[in-house]
């Protein structure tokens, strides 16, 4: 059994609202960009008078789906279903409007659309220059949309938010597992900016016997398998967390510098990147073998007898004050990529408390980790388990199998 896919534009109203006239006293529902979570798919509203949001703004209506079609936001993906309490919503211009007809459940129409394709083929198709690029109503009306009958979207949309629901209460929980961190940090040492526990501040350069980096030959368009040597992306360590799967395959013909392979214990540091993800470190609890540190990517040795713990350096390091900082140590174009020197970073000032409450901090964090790790592998196989689901929902398969089953 199979279903036929229809172009979006004959299925939803896009922008339906548009020069539609609204009294300026009407209480509204208003919805910013800020407002769209791109993790989230529901999107609340706030009760405005029209008249004070009506100049600039995207009516809408309650159920609508809010397609962002600015870059970036397109591409992380901020699209949401509306849900308000006002027969009008105001929202950001930089918002298309999709409004599903009887035919189309809004909630399957909106899993649809979240599919990292849309984001990927939407992106190629923006209109415009520089940091104004958007995503053309034409490229939305053109979609052709998977369409089964209405009670089979329903099943397959709830299937979807069921799991999606489950991978959002597993982020939740490591997030607050960092504030716990951060909480830790700051109980035992106190603001390291202000440093009103009076710690000694000691050189960076005193307190490492040297600064690494790697390099970055020209990598395969894919990641490594487990048997190949890779080069790890920026992302590894943007994010202030290890993520090894973010590395690309070295080609089989450029043979490895094994001194810059990661290592377990490694303290790595992005020395280059845009101002706002400068300086960003990751400590490597486990790695896998064979991936190689990029050019862009510091490794810090410390040096045998330092007062210091490589756990409490890498907490000091990502507390927020710290790590501004250290991005201000970063040279270059503030539109472009910047790049902190080894020289200036030898010479930045660390708060040093007494290395064993360091240790005691460290003991308390792999704890930390060790409940991270249990969230971080039940959401990577949720995350596999949404994927599949996706696709097969869009391409009929889940559909298709179970409705055979049904018959026989």
């Amino acid at each position: 059994m199979s279903f036929a896919s229809r172009p979006l534009g004959e299925i939803a109203k896009i922008n339906p609202l548009h020069g539609e006239v609204i009294d300026p006293e009407t209480e509204v529902s208003f919805l910013g960009m800020a407002d769209v979570s791109e993790l989230g798919t529901t999107a609340l509203g706030e009760g405005r008078p029209y008249g004070e949001v009506r100049t600039g703004y995207t009516p809408f209506r309650d159920g609508d789906i809010l397609v962002a079609k600015i870059t970036p936001c397109f591409q992380n993906g901020k699209i949401a279903q509306a849900q308000i309490e006002h027969e009008i919503g105001a929202g950001s211009t930089e918002f298309h409007v999709v409004r599903p007809n009887e035919e189309v459940d809004g909630r399957y129409l909106l899993r649809f659309l979240r599919q990292d394709f849309i984001r990927v083929e939407g992106e190629l198709r923006m209109t415009g220059t520089g940091g104004q690029k958007r995503v053309p109503e034409s490229y939305l009306r053109r979609l052709m949309v998977p369409l089964p009958p209405i009670a089979e979207q329903k099943r397959l949309a709830a299937l979807l938010d069921q799991v999606d629901t489950l991978r959002v209460k597993r982020r939740e929980a490591m997030v607050l597992l960092e504030d716990l961190a951060h909480s830790i940090f700051l109980e035992m040492f106190g603001d390291p900016i202000s440093n009103s526990r009076g710690w000694k501040r000691m050189r960076m350069g005193d307190l490492l016997v040297g600064i690494e980096s790697g390099k970055s030959p020209k990598c395969l368009d894919r990641r490594a398998e487990e048997e190949e040597w890779g080069v790890l992306k920026l992302g590894a360590v943007t994010r202030c967390v290890y993520l090894q799967d973010e590395n690309k395959a070295l080609p089989s013909g450029v043979a490895p510098d094994t001194r810059h392979e990661v290592r377990a214990g490694d303290l790595l540091f992005t020395r280059k990147n845009t101002p706002n993800l400068v300086a960003a470190s990751a400590y490597v609890r486990s790695t896998r073998s064979r991936l190689l540190m990029p050019d862009l990517v510091f490794r810090l040795v410390v040096a045998d007898g330092a007062p210091i713990d490589k756990v409490y350096l890498h907490a000091l390091l990502t507390q927020s004050g710290v790590r501004r900082k250290l991005q201000d140590l970063a040279s270059g174009s503030a539109a472009s990529m910047v790049n902190i020197s080894k020289a200036k970073l030898l010479e930045f000032m660390c708060e040093v408390p007494p290395v064993d409450l360091q240790r005691r901090f460290a003991q308390r964090i792999e704890a930390v980790e060790a409940q991270r790790d249990v969230h971080r592998t039940h959401l990577a196989a949720l995350d596999e388990l949404f994927a599949s689901l996706q696709q097969r929902a869009f391409s009929s398969t889940l559909w298709d199998h179970e409705a055979a089953g049904e018959a026989a």
